[in-house]
């Protein structure tokens, strides 16, 4: 893409938590800073991303089907530490380009769910390679906790919205990139939520005694989306899983999890503010 194009996604996505309109509106994107092979400075460019269901996440670099490889994949083919962000963390990441039939089974999977990445192999005689990126070490962009509840809660809300898009648009079955990012999420949630309860909330309740009934219902919220997230993996863990049963698991999910992150911001953000120096 054309420098300035991408100085002005890099700078919106910035600005906005990772948010940013024209083609890339509600789309996964993250920015990947590497290390360029040859002039040793860094380069950061705007990047379309695909969850794994676990710590990595892959990046393809298609070059639109271009003869060549992208500059940022020989940057990191040279530099394989890199630098993510994905609007809510910052963090260094090793990339690994994937290979044999592990690249082949992630890429047929992003083909299956966006024939726009087959269409880009088709165009070219390079083998178009697929990158994953292990997360070694970072943090959350916020200056607060209560800025960084916020911003955690609105990323799950994004990616919930574009999971309920993805599901309502698969047809009769569903693809296996769709179970990818159904599995993430709910890794993810359980993982914040977890973190919650031995975390955040221990140490809310001993210093602040009278928020003992709230976080009783917040933890008793999180066995409520826990039970409801056990369901909804193990539908997707049926080989023909029905997209319509998926379906109304996902908009149980969402229904329980906005009346749980409301009432969550509603009742520890402005503590939270308060205790900031």
């Amino acid at each position: 893409m054309p420098i300035d194009f991408n100085r002005q996604i890099i700078e919106e996505f910035r600005a906005n938590a990772g948010q940013v309109g024209g083609p890339f509106e509600g789309a996964r994107l993250l920015l990947l800073t590497t290390i360029g092979a040859r002039s040793g400075a860094p380069h950061t460019v705007p990047l379309g991303y695909l969850p794994d269901g676990g710590e990595r996440t892959l990046i393809i670099a298609s070059a639109g089907g271009g003869p060549r490889h992208p500059a940022w994949y020989h940057n990191l083919v040279a530099n394989p530490r890199v630098r993510v962000e994905d609007g809510v963390f910052t963090y260094e990441a090793d990339a690994v380009v994937l290979t044999g039939d592990e690249r082949d089974h992630v890429f047929a999977r992003a083909a299956e769910a966006d024939p726009g990445w087959a269409n880009y192999q088709a165009k070219t005689t390079r083998v178009i390679p697929v990158v994953a990126l292990r997360s070694v070490s970072g943090g959350p962009n916020a200056t607060s906790l209560a800025t960084a509840l916020k911003v955690l809660h609105d990323a799950f809300r994004r990616e919930l919205t574009l999971i309920r898009k993805e599901v309502a648009d698969s047809g009769p079955r569903l693809g296996a990139q769709l179970r990818v990012n159904c599995l993430t999420l709910c890794g993810g949630l359980h993982h914040h939520h977890t973190g919650e309860d031995t975390g955040l909330f221990a140490v809310l309740e001993q210093r602040y005694p009278e928020l003992g009934h709230t976080l009783d219902r917040l933890r008793q919220e999180h066995q409520r989306i826990s039970s409801v997230l056990e369901d909804l993996q193990a539908i997707l863990s049926e080989e023909g899983a029905d997209p319509l049963q998926v379906r109304a698991e996902v908009e149980r999910l969402t229904e329980e999890l906005e009346n749980h992150l409301t009432y969550e911001e509603d009742q520890l953000i402005p503590v939270l503010e308060a205790s900031t120096p």
